[in-house]
């Protein structure tokens, strides 16, 4: 069962939804960006990809698609096929409705959900012996999202030259879709309008010896 959280509901205003389907959860987040807010996180597990729709198509009521303003999703690093399924679906309904997407980094909204004045320094597992790893202050990465060794990323680290605070990010990474809703709420406010098709998966690059 997923766990849910709400607050009141109110009409004639555009929502936002945001999908984060990185890893085994399936977060949704739907908010009119004032009053009116909820999101819910499924541990779906394998069946994340046979569930992602018919979660989608339930949780979106009341509002219709019409009600959309724009769409987040988070586009990884993650899973490579939860993270391809999440990002393939939110750029098919962006492109019907023209409405923009925004692809936020699932790292970016790790460090995000920390409510800190810090740099946040955000590691998730990866293969044998390589992590994701990033460095955000914000919504500005201090350094990019990249695929390095254990390593190579604890050197990283140990001579980072200002303040930050590591993030270990393993579980729950669900219910950081509010926090993909509320970094691109922010940028849609402001008037930017990204495109479906430049809503790319990031996989992760080469990594780093």
């Amino acid at each position: 069962m997923g766990k849910t959280t709400t607050r009141r509901i109110s009409t004639n205003v555009k929502y936002g939804l945001a999908i984060h389907s990185t890893s085994s959860e399936l977060g949704l987040a739907v908010s009119n960006l004032k009053d009116d807010s909820r999101s819910c996180v499924w541990d779906l597990g394998r069946s994340l990809s046979t569930h992602l729709h018919y979660h989608l198509a339930e949780y979106i009521q009341p509002q219709t698609w019409a009600d959309l303003g724009f769409i987040a999703v988070a586009k990884g690093p993650g899973s490579f096929t939860s993270t391809r399924i999440g990002v393939v679906t939110a750029r098919t309904i962006a492109q019907q409705l023209d409405i923009p997407l925004f692809a936020i980094s699932s790292l970016e909204a790790i460090a995000w959900a920390e409510k800190t004045n810090n740099a946040k320094s955000v590691q998730i597992p990866a293969q044998t012996n390589l992590v994701y790893t990033a460095i955000y202050n914000g919504a500005t990465a201090l350094l990019p999202d990249s695929l390095m060794t254990v390593e190579a990323w604890e050197n990283t680290v140990k001579t980072w030259q200002t303040p930050y605070q590591l993030i270990k990010a393993e579980n729950g990474l669900g219910a950081t879709v509010t926090s993909v809703l509320e970094i691109a709420g922010l940028e849609w406010l402001k008037g930017s309008c990204p495109n479906w098709i430049d809503a790319i998966p990031f996989y992760g690059q080469s990594p780093v010896s």
